[in-house]
């Protein structure tokens, strides 16, 4: 007896571990209460539940993912920018929750330092930090490929994300104000493709995602930079889209509308003062311009980045998804 309930607790241990949720966990053992209570020959119970508990290791690991991915992002490699805050932060913990080792990429290495351990691990899953600054591309670069080889990693997904560029009309941008941008989104995004690409050429398969906006269907007024930037941006994905189609590496862009993160406060702020007005005046114009009536929150940015990255999105190449509640007026 005392065998039993030993083995029932390794295998609910075993369940835990995996991040299956404890009312799954007692849906399970009351099950298995019921097979055996009524059995008097409790050998043959251990021997059935010792045959059983390798069959929960594998069960039980299915039941803790997302059953919409199965094990899509099991072993998988992770890149994720912009991860400590925001969309990338909703996507990095979705990914981990689905199985894949994370590597976590923002400038804030105190900050990394917290998120990382805040992330879902099931015991096998190795999660990454590494301090990167966007708008250095070639600091970037070097610190990547350091990185890549002490760490002895390939990846195959990579979510290139990083805050904007400051507001305003274009016609008051200075020169410097556009190289900024450009590097801090397009030339550090090149960046990453070069120095990540020959692992996902190796492996003939690779999912590269960008987010990006929904300026680059309508461009939003007093966006200028933004605006000029996000295009170029999304024009380099859709060329890459066609060169890297051939390796099984698909290449497509996210475009959040207006989302609950640091970036849309800032623009709310700067609105609220320019207009002197109160800021929730601001939020509520913003919302009202979306058929849904509400702000996006990450998480259901996130959902569209993992489905990109997913399997079921293995024929997907080269778009432009907004996420934006039908915000965009175009097609």
């Amino acid at each position: 007896e005392h065998e039993l309930v030993s083995l029932g607790g390794q295998a609910a241990a075993a369940a835990h571990s995996l991040g299956t949720p404890l009312s799954t966990i007692k849906i399970i053992s009351q099950d298995l209460y019921n097979n055996f209570k009524n059995n008097k020959d409790l050998k043959k119970d251990i021997e059935l539940l010792v045959s059983q508990v390798d069959r929960c290791n594998v069960i039980l690991k299915k039941l803790s993912l997302n059953p919409e991915f199965e094990d899509d992002f099991i072993d998988k490699n992770i890149l994720v920018g912009g991860a400590t805050n925001g969309i990338g932060w909703a996507s990095a913990k979705q990914f981990a929750e689905k199985g894949g080792n994370v590597t976590l990429v923002s400038r804030n290495i105190d900050l990394l330092k917290q998120r990382v351990s805040k992330l879902q691990n099931n015991g096998a899953q190795k999660h990454l930090i590494i301090p990167l600054d966007f708008s250095k591309p070639i600091e970037l670069e070097k610190s990547l490929k350091e990185f890549i080889s002490i760490n002895l990693i390939e990846y195959d997904i990579v979510i290139n994300n990083t805050g904007g560029p400051p507001g305003g009309p274009l016609e008051n941008a200075q020169t410097e104000d556009l190289l900024s941008a450009l590097n801090l989104h397009l030339i550090s995004f090149h960046k990453i493709l070069r120095t990540i690409l020959s692992g996902m050429k190796n492996k003939e398969s690779g999912r590269i995602i960008n987010i990006i906006s929904t300026s680059v269907k309508q461009p939003l007024n007093g966006l200028g930079v933004s605006n000029t930037v996000r295009g170029a941006v999304a024009n380099w994905a859709k060329t890459l889209a066609n060169e890297l189609g051939p390796y099984n590496i698909t290449v497509n862009n996210v475009l959040p509308g207006a989302t609950n993160t640091g970036r849309l406060k800032e623009i709310i702020k700067s609105k609220a003062q320019k207009l002197n007005i109160v800021e929730k005046d601001i939020e509520e114009q913003m919302a009202s311009q979306v058929p849904l009536k509400r702000i996006a929150e990450p998480d259901e940015v996130a959902n569209a980045v993992l489905f990109l990255a997913s399997s079921k999105a293995s024929y997907i190449n080269g778009i432009n998804l907004p996420v934006d509640g039908g915000r965009t007026k175009s097609l």
